[in-house]
């Protein structure tokens, strides 16, 4: 079963390491097996594309601290969907593309500056990432689903 869900923002970095800023225009391309074209964790491995959901970055904006999206290093903040309880292997699609999510949340070995602000950061434990298997021009108008 198809269920949909909505992108809030594309967001994209030239160095790792550091926070994204909203993609120009709104849209990015997804190259297969390689992830966004144009940002530095792109390649060939596992964690080609990062998600969060907005509502986890509403609880974070709820501890009293300024976070815009991309803040959390994600390149996809979407709206409407649980991410983190989606198993590895969930086929998303953005537009015409498509991914496999590859891992739910990831150790943080140096705490970011939200950590340190407001002692929490839910990109460890509720971030998800993804390889492409199919490109194709992604913008936050694009139709999107996950099938369950």
């Amino acid at each position: 079963m198809k269920r949909g869900f909505r992108i809030l923002s594309l967001n994209v970095s030239e160095r790792t390491g550091e926070q994204k800023k909203p993609a120009p225009g709104r849209r990015v391309t997804l190259k297969e097996n390689h992830g966004i074209v144009g940002d530095a964790h792109a390649g060939d491995w596992h964690r080609q594309v990062s998600l969060l959901a907005g509502e986890d970055v509403d609880t974070m904006r709820g501890q009293g601290i300024e976070i815009g999206f991309g803040d959390f290093a994600e390149n996809v903040t979407t709206r409407g969907v649980d991410l983190a309880a989606l198993p590895v292997g969930t086929r998303l699609h953005l537009g015409e593309s498509e991914l496999e999510v590859t891992q739910i949340g990831k150790e943080c070995h140096a705490h970011c500056a939200i950590y340190q602000a407001v002692g929490d950061c839910v990109m460890p434990r509720r971030g998800i990432f993804a390889r492409v298997l199919k490109g194709g021009e992604v913008s936050v108008d694009s139709d999107c689903s996950y099938d369950l």
